[in-house]
């Protein structure tokens, strides 16, 4: 999956506005502006489509994580330069405050199933002998159940940074 089509989804499931997209964005440090914020969302065949890079995208996830869990004690998180699927996962699992066994729920809604030994490899080490890549369909259908999932997100109210 692209990052543009991950930004993508993240803001429907979550029904963040431009600027509350702009002030996660901002808790990770990184500076954006409505212009960019939309020529990420377009489509990809849009005139006006710009690709998120990993880096901005990394951002997004790392403002996520502080927005919707708080800011942790100490250094600010690092912003990666290079993303993959196992990190993005990774990365929403922590924002969302999600165990092992609400993400197989997710994951079955969205018609996949895997073990929890299975889930558990996307989380480990990439050196680990269990870790596992996360292809593209566990992540669009990770995606794809939390849009089904009853519960709603809208709920979540976003800091703001002093």
């Amino acid at each position: 999956m692209t990052n543009n089509d991950c930004l993508r989804r993240i803001r429907y499931i979550l029904d963040f506005s431009d600027n509350k997209m702009i002030s996660i964005i901002g808790l990770a440090n990184v500076k954006t502006d409505r212009k960019e914020i939309s020529a990420w969302l377009k489509q990809d065949a849009d005139k006006n489509f710009e690709e998120c890079s990993d880096t901005s995208f990394a951002a997004f996830l790392n403002g996520m994580i502080i927005a919707l869990r708080g800011e942790k004690e100490g250094r600010a998180p690092r912003t990666e330069t290079k993303l993959n699927n196992n990190m993005i996962f990774m990365k929403l699992k922590i924002a969302l405050d999600l165990r092992a066994d609400q993400i197989l729920q997710i994951l079955n809604s969205a018609g996949q199933e895997i073990s929890k030994h299975e889930l558990s490899a996307f989380f480990r080490r990439p050196g680990h002998k269990h870790y596992r890549e996360c292809k593209d369909q566990i992540l669009r259908n990770f995606l794809n159940g939390l849009s089904t999932n009853s519960v709603s997100y809208t709920h979540l109210t976003l800091p703001t940074k002093a």
